[in-house]
């Protein structure tokens, strides 16, 4: 039998060793009592393989307006892996989101972790504690706008390459 509370303490212990900015409220999320793990059908994966997953699933986030934390630190993690590196990926679940951890190996050093929500849905409300003001402060994921009108339309004449110059 697995133990499940002490599965989650180690976890956030290592999200506190770790280099994420949003730690603390990655680790808040794993405490919750509503949070548990799930069943992944995938838990191996290499970093090259992660960083194509993740690099699609940012610009499926940024264009479903869906709320996440430590994607970011996550893709420039990566980045710097080799793309053969081995990594394995912890899910954890509560009724509206969803945490994925990766780390090096077994249990080894967390590489990353990703946590989001459904689309427009708010991440789960977050205080920082004290211990948290000593970390360098969270960077807010961007708000992204998809009102057309307000994007700023390019003169015609900039992109005519078959002009003809009269100079």
């Amino acid at each position: 039998m697995r133990d499940i509370s002490g599965d989650k303490a180690r976890l956030v212990e290592a999200l506190g060793a770790s280099r994420i900015v949003e730690r603390d409220r990655l680790a808040a999320f794993v405490r919750d009592p509503a949070t548990a793990f799930a069943a992944n059908p995938f838990p191996s994966a290499t970093a090259g393989a992660a960083r194509q997953c993740w690099g699609l699933r940012e610009i499926e986030f940024e264009a479903m307006l869906v709320a996440s934390a430590g994607l970011r630190c996550l893709m420039a993690a990566l980045s710097d892996l080799p793309a053969g590196e081995e990594l394995r990926q912890e899910i954890l679940r509560s009724p509206t989101h969803v945490l994925y951890v990766l780390r090096c190996g077994e249990s080894g050093p967390i590489v990353g972790a990703v946590l989001h929500g459904k689309p427009r849905e708010a991440l789960p409300p977050f205080t920082p504690t004290a211990r948290s003001a000593t970390v360098p402060p969270v960077v807010p994921e961007r708000r992204v706008t998809t009102n057309r009108a307000s994007r700023r339309r390019v003169d015609a004449r900039q992109l005519d390459l078959f002009a003809t110059s009269t100079s």
